[in-house]
């Protein structure tokens, strides 16, 4: 993967300010160390960061094609699952080609097409490509949002990046927040609505959109959604589909130059993407697959059984890694690292996150990326083929995001300063326009329709959540980490799945079960969902209690005006367990809650965070 900035003006000539883009360009470094570059002219600056992958000569970007008097010149970041495809279409059309590139398909296919090449390309990615005659920009992002692109409109012009520390770069650009950024961060997150980033006049392209901004001005339009339609297989057929859909889509994902493993829970979705990417390899003779997961110091000594993490993952994975053959490590973390790493994990995502599930990724991301470029992970699966207890429990009767029922000690939580704002209501609002927009079919029971829309809301807001973690942490350690199961037409086959169908026998992912019998261990298949690991090692809990002590007793701390001292010290005196809801997920409980206050202190600290309410 890489990363990528720019800026426009078609206004002004800009082309004397290329150290900006400059700037910009080297906040992505750690999305692309191999090589960089920049492209000026007068009214576009263009600036990439590569991670090689796949030609490392024939890839360099910016990319530049010339066809007759017009030039078009590309800045792209990520992966196209179907290049040979896309490049057959194109050679049948008389275009000849340089290199192997995705790259330079990706850009042909944009010549030929425009924005119609969307309907052609599958992949994850976000690019650029100015068209200098025309003083023409168009920008897009992958169906499902795996890839970021961040923009930002000030006066006549439009500055875009891969991430916010690169649009925070350019002097026109602010680190304020108001109102509306403090709801997203108390009332939603770590979450965040569609194409919000937070900081004032900074948005994000949303999943299936583009944006052109020419002469006529700015338009921003979707390009995919879920359609709802009546789903006539039976299940037998049903069950080929499936199987067959998400094997290709994983051997689709397994082309590079570099070395490649598979990131490995012994949970049924990792388990699926290891024992694929096993055959492949032993069928083309690529030696026995990496396999890696993730574990921490002493967590079996701490670990009580509960509804949300049934069981620890060790066991699982030797039982996988023994029956596909892989070579396994099991990286274990060292809980104060885990704690200490919060401040970093803000600086690779730019907003508060997950807690310790981010810097536990950044940590398990850093290991693996000495033995590897590129991973396999099993992110999607649980949204698009019904994973969560929530879709299992009451779902009937939630009218609200069910990953987040905390609003109560959220609000709790907030100074008297900010609780008069309107936290409950930006949340359901949030909530109902989502499900306003669910695709359904007319004539579908009560039932089946909100089942729908409970798809919908993890498709479009738990999913994302999880890839743009996926993504940050990853890219901060230079590891691109691909995710087979978001493929689009996985999504939208199993979207008009029947219920009766996806959760066959009555489980969790039972179609998902069965569709990989006989490729995987019945013990593997049978295994309850289990959610990412994360420690119960007291150690960790201690840790934070500590940080965030600290925090309260530090009277410049910026997290103070926004939070009620008085509530956040009852939690570090309780070690959190006075709080017995989930935050967010499955996962993010007291010491979680406690790690996400410390992470928005640093982050308001480190960004130099103005609150403008």
């Amino acid at each position: 993967m890489c990363g990528i900035a720019g800026w426009i003006n078609r206004e002004r000539n800009i082309r004397e300010y290329s150290d900006v883009i400059g700037q910009m360009t080297r906040t992505l470094v750690k999305r692309g160390p191999d090589s960089f570059g920049t492209c000026s002219f007068r009214n576009a600056l263009l600036g990439h960061r590569r991670l090689i992958v796949v030609d490392p000569k024939g890839g360099i970007q910016p990319m530049t094609k010339k066809i007759g008097e017009k030039s078009y010149t590309i800045v792209y970041n990520g992966e196209l699952y179907n290049t040979e495809d896309v490049r057959k279409l194109l050679l049948d059309k008389g275009y000849e080609f340089k290199s192997y590139s995705d790259t330079e398909v990706l850009l042909i296919a944009y010549i030929e097409w425009g924005e119609k090449c969307l309907k052609f390309i599958n992949g994850i990615f976000a690019f650029a490509v100015w068209e200098d005659s025309d003083k023409k920009l168009f920008l897009a992002r992958d169906p499902l949002g795996v890839k970021p692109l961040f923009y930002s409109i000030k006066g006549e012009a439009l500055i875009f990046a891969s991430e916010i520390k690169a649009l925070l770069k350019h002097p026109h650009i602010d680190p304020i927040i108001e109102e509306e950024g403090i709801l997203e961060i108390f009332g939603l997150g770590p979450a965040r609505s569609i194409g919000n980033g937070v900081f004032k006049d900074i948005e994000e392209i949303p999943p299936a959109h583009f944006l052109l901004y020419d002469e006529v001005g700015i338009r921003l339009e979707e390009y995919w959604t879920l359609q709802a339609q009546e789903h006539k297989e039976n299940l037998k057929t049903t069950i080929e589909h499936t199987r067959f859909l998400i094997t290709d889509a994983i051997e689709r994902q397994l082309v590079s130059d570099v070395p490649l493993c598979t990131f490995l829970s012994g949970g049924l979705d990792s388990s699926i993407i290891s024992a694929i990417t096993a055959k492949v390899f032993a069928r083309e003779g690529r030696g026995p697959l990496n396999t890696f997961s993730i574990d921490y110091m002493d967590n079996e000594k701490h670990y009580t059984y509960n509804d949300f993490q049934p069981d620890l993952d060790s066991m699982w994975v030797k039982v996988i890694s023994d029956y596909i053959g892989s070579h396994h490590e099991n990286i274990i973390l060292d809980n104060k690292e885990l704690a200490n790493k919060l401040y970093e994990s803000i600086l690779a995502s730019d907003l508060p996150g997950m807690a310790d599930i981010d810097s536990s990724l950044l940590l398990f991301c850093r290991e693996v990326r000495q033995h590897a470029t590129v991973a396999l992970s099993g992110e999607c699966a649980d949204e698009i083929f019904g994973g969560y207890p929530w879709f299992r429990k009451d779902f009937l009767n939630s009218n609200t995001f069910p990953w987040a029922k905390s609003i109560d000690h959220r609000k709790e939580i907030l100074s008297d300063e900010f609780k008069r704002l309107p936290l409950e209501e930006y949340v359901r609002q949030h909530y109902e326009d989502t499900i306003n927009r669910a695709p359904t079919l007319k004539g579908e029971s009560a039932e089946d329709s909100k089942m729908r829309e409970m798809f919908y809301l993890n498709i479009k807001w738990f999913m994302i959540t999880l890839l743009n973690r996926k993504d940050r942490m990853s890219m901060t350690n230079s590891l691109e980490v691909r995710v087979p199961f978001a493929d689009p037409r996985i999504v939208e086959y199993a979207y008009n799945i029947p219920s009766s169908i996806k959760f066959y026998d009555h489980r969790e992912k039972g179609l998902l079960r069965e569709a990989f019998k006989g490729i995987l261990p019945d013990s593997i298949l049978k295994r309850k969902k289990s959610p990412y690991p994360k420690t119960y090692n007291p150690e960790y809990t201690k840790t934070v209690c500590s940080q965030l002590n600290n925090i309260l007793l530090d009277k410049e701390a910026p997290v103070l005006r926004m939070v009620n001292k008085e509530r956040v010290q009852e939690i570090v005196e309780t070690e959190g367990k006075n709080l017995r809801a989930p935050w967010y997920g499955q996962l993010m409980m007291g010491p979680q809650v406690m790690a996400y206050l410390i992470q928005i202190n640093h982050w308001m600290k480190e960004y130099h965070v103005e609150v403008c309410n």
